[in-house]
């Protein structure tokens, strides 16, 4: 795909809490560059959420979670610590303008996300903004979009008249949507929380990697 593209760079970007990184990010990523083929996937973790509060893990934790989620993985991996490192509340618009600014006007930006974001994505800071600097991937279960109650209606209609097949977006530097209806991974950090609370281990939930870490270091226990 990268070639049909005339060679134009492109980076997939996968925010989150990641509070714990569970087997529904890695397959949403793995999802994706399959369908994209991109130079590069780039994990932001969250530092100070606007709409989450008393994460439970400290930053340096989450990252070392993700570290060990996402090895392995068919293109290369990096750690954009951008949003821990930032001051006062995380908007996911000022980290796509500040990825922009520095890849440059040309770069194909994959914004990853799953449908549970969709839910609330018109409560974003800036949210039709975000397609000026990258196209909105988001994976759903079959019919969730036209679901009656749920996905806001000006969101679908944004992807609506957005959409388009990957192959056309990779030609393009943003302002396009996928909507992928094939990846149907329900995984709930909260729910995974509550199982480690209860003393039990989710393997089928985490990567094995990342759940060696929660028990060695005896996370999510209180």
């Amino acid at each position: 795909m990268p070639e049909a593209a005339g060679g134009r760079r492109c980076l997939a970007l996968l925010g989150g809490s990641f509070d714990p990184v569970h087997v529904g990010h890695v397959a949403l990523a793995d999802y994706f560059i399959g369908l994209f083929a991109p130079d590069q996937l780039r994990v932001i973790p969250a530092g100070n959420p606007w709409q989450k509060h008393g994460l439970q893990a400290s930053p340096a934790e989450r990252v070392d979670m993700v570290r060990r989620a996402f090895t392995g993985r068919a293109v290369p991996v990096t750690i954009d610590l951008q949003e821990i490192e930032r001051e006062g509340a995380t908007y996911t618009i000022d980290t796509l303008r500040a990825i922009r600014a520095e890849v440059g006007p040309d770069t194909c930006l994959l914004f990853l996300m799953g449908a549970d974001q969709l839910l609330q994505l018109d409560t974003w800071q800036g949210w039709r903004e975000l397609f000026d600097y990258a196209h909105l991937c988001a994976a759903s279960r079959p019919g969730f979009m036209s679901g009656a109650g749920q996905v806001p209606a000006e969101v679908a209609a944004e992807f609506a008249r957005r959409a388009a097949a990957p192959a056309q977006l990779r030609t393009r530097p943003h302002g396009g949507a996928c909507l992928a209806t094939e990846l149907a991974a329900d995984v709930s950090s909260t729910a995974i929380r509550a199982a480690l609370r209860r003393g039990e281990r989710p393997e089928s939930l985490l990567p094995g990697p990342v759940l060696d870490y929660i028990q060695q270091h005896h996370l999510y226990q209180d």
